[in-house]
């Protein structure tokens, strides 16, 4: 997803909770993913059919709301010439909005931030979202291998997506009962055969893992100690070696150590990102201390530094749910920000112009955070989300409200 904006991905990421909500009141909500290489006519004749097939549905009720979001798919299909370069997903259906008799038709349509893979149709008292779910998991490449003294082999981990990059047979000979000299001889020569081996995985882990665009980590496995001898030893370019982030034990080399190595370090890999969030508040905490530390927190002073480009990063809560809205005077084109928590704060609010004491009307609103996320955009800001899945997450949302900045340089 490297060609999303940040904004892009926070509203691909919002319309995903929002359909997550809807329910239908039976099997009624149509879900259908369209690859970029399918045929709509294809898809036209599939919906045909299934227009045709859904006459047997025996709820009244259930078969018309069916077949009216079949209707709607069939007319958006035909305002394609031919799917977006990454597809294109539909969700319609029936959503009741309160009591019986309140149901109204909703209809989306749009292409996913990565292509799709597989032609889809479904129906269901919900979205089918598992597919679009996928894509926005966090999906950092992990460089991963296993190591004996007879074979090793080296993959990439993204996502759930395994990669077997090579396996590598070592030929180093097996122990030699002779003794005396010739055992001593014999020792030194498996010694060496194993020492060139390691050097021939690292060569091997060297050339494939200093090519990834953004490598986040390394795990070694390995059952017995050639794993850490590799690691302790000068097998690794430097920039490879310091990513080593855990070695594990495994029963098996081979593509099965593999998958017992992504299996031992679940628990490893899940933490990193939950780690990222904690170092990232804990620099902005550091900086905050300083005298003249490069921290800025508060709604007001954050988007200050934004718009003069003193923001190196920004920090925004992935639970702060205040909107922002822009009002304007109708008499004099005076204008006034304002940002509040609900509909209901913004009523008891009085909103008269400071210039002519007319009464001002809203111009536009947007969340807090796509306000902000456009802004650090327009500066080339970094932009990172956290969540209140740690005590720093936490500190940040109460005692910073929800929005703080690591500076590129002081503002006094």
């Amino acid at each position: 997803m490297a060609d999303v904006s940040s904004k892009e991905l926070y509203e691909f990421k919002k319309t995903l909770k929002e359909l997550s909500n809807k329910r239908g009141k039976g099997t009624e909500l149509v879900s259908v993913y369209i690859p970029p290489d399918k045929q709509l006519s294809d898809v036209g004749k599939h919906m045909r059919d299934e227009l045709g097939q859904s006459a047997n549905i025996k709820s009244k009720s259930t078969r018309k709301n069916v077949q009216s979001a079949i209707e709607v798919i069939l007319q958006r299909i035909r305002l394609f010439k031919k799917p977006p370069a990454n597809g294109v997903v539909l969700f319609v259906g029936m959503i009741p909005k309160g009591g019986p008799g309140t149901e109204k038709m909703e209809t989306y349509v749009f292409e996913p931030p990565e292509p799709i893979t597989t032609y889809w149709y479904q129906c269901n008292n919900e979205f089918f979202l598992e597919p679009l779910e996928y894509m926005i998991e966090e999906r950092e490449t992990y460089g991963l291998a296993v190591i004996d003294r007879k074979e090793a082999t080296i993959a990439t981990l993204k996502g759930k997506k395994v990669n077997i990059i090579t396996h590598l047979t070592s030929g180093v000979p097996g122990k030699h009962k002779a003794g005396g000299q010739s055992q001593r001889r014999f020792d030194r020569v498996i010694d060496l055969a194993a020492h060139e081996f390691k050097k021939r995985i690292g060569e091997h882990m060297n050339e494939e893992f200093l090519t990834l665009d953004e490598l986040s980590g390394v795990i070694i496995g390995g059952p017995g100690f050639t794993k850490e001898e590799f690691v302790k030893g000068d097998y690794l370019n430097y920039e490879i070696k310091d990513k080593i982030i855990a070695t594990v034990d495994t029963s098996y080399t081979g593509e099965f150590g593999i998958r017992e190595v992504i299996d031992k370090s679940a628990d490893i890999l899940n933490d990193l990102d939950v780690m990222h969030e904690k170092n990232i508040v804990q620099k902005f905490l550091k900086e905050l201390i300083k005298e003249k530390g490069l921290a800025s927190y508060g709604e007001q002073e954050v988007k200050n530094n934004l718009i003069i480009g003193a923001v190196d990063t920004l920090l925004l809560s992935e639970d702060l749910l205040a909107t922002h809205k822009v009002l304007k005077c109708p008499n004099c084109g005076n204008t006034t920000e304002i940002s509040v928590r609900n509909n209901e704060e913004f009523e008891k609010l009085e909103h008269k112009c400071d210039n002519c004491n007319d009464n001002l009307k809203e111009e536009n609103s947007k969340t807090l955070i796509e306000y902000f996320v456009e802004k650090a955009e327009e500066m080339d800001t970094d932009i990172e989300f956290i969540s209140s899945e740690t005590e720093e997450g936490i500190q940040l949302l109460k005692a910073f409200g929800g929005i703080a900045a690591i500076l590129r340089y002081h503002v006094g």
